[in-house]
């Protein structure tokens, strides 16, 4: 039986650009009543404010913008590899038109304070949002940037602090 156990965050072992921007992961707010998840692959960690943090993007039309604005928290769900299918379901398909836990088959669980994570992951990431702001693209430096904004739907960015660190254990 495989458990997660609670870990420091500094123990985390994996390499963050394989993590977020190849490996992928679920970006999940709400309750386990009332959430929506999403296939992120833009983000990161580090040391801010004198805070771990993670920073997150979502574009307003995404059914998931409306649950990170609501609530205080998310987390970040990490997979195996056996799970791509999955990840490609819930970073196609809207939360508005499909039941995603049902599509993928993926299990919800509650964390200590009642945010959600799914069982199936290996890592998961607890993050209270501390911070936001819309990217303006007055701002962008490099002209490159603006080819991944064709319809001007500028993300929103999240900083949240980590406030718990899941990892999965075999027992």
């Amino acid at each position: 039986m495989n458990e997660f156990i609670k870990i420091d965050h500094e123990k985390i072992e994996d390499n963050p650009f394989k993590l977020i921007g190849k490996d992928w992961m679920l970006l999940t707010a709400g309750t386990k009543e009332d959430f929506n998840t999403m296939t992120a692959s833009w983000g990161g960690f580090g040391f801010l404010w004198n805070k771990p943090i993670c920073h997150i993007y979502v574009r307003p039309q995404r059914f998931t913008y409306n649950f990170t604005e609501k609530y205080d928290c998310f987390t970040l769900s990490f997979f195996n590899e056996k799970y791509r299918e999955a990840l490609k379901i819930c970073g196609s398909k809207s939360g508005r038109d499909i039941d995603k836990v049902k599509e993928t088959g993926l299990t919800p669980l509650e964390t200590e304070n009642e945010n959600v994570y799914f069982e199936e992951a290996r890592l998961v990431i607890e993050c209270r949002k501390i911070y936001h702001q819309d990217i303006n693209p007055e701002y962008f430096l490099d002209d490159s940037i603006k080819s991944n904004y064709p319809n001007n739907d500028y993300h929103r960015m999240y900083i949240g602090e980590v406030i718990n660190t899941l990892r999965k254990e075999k027992v």
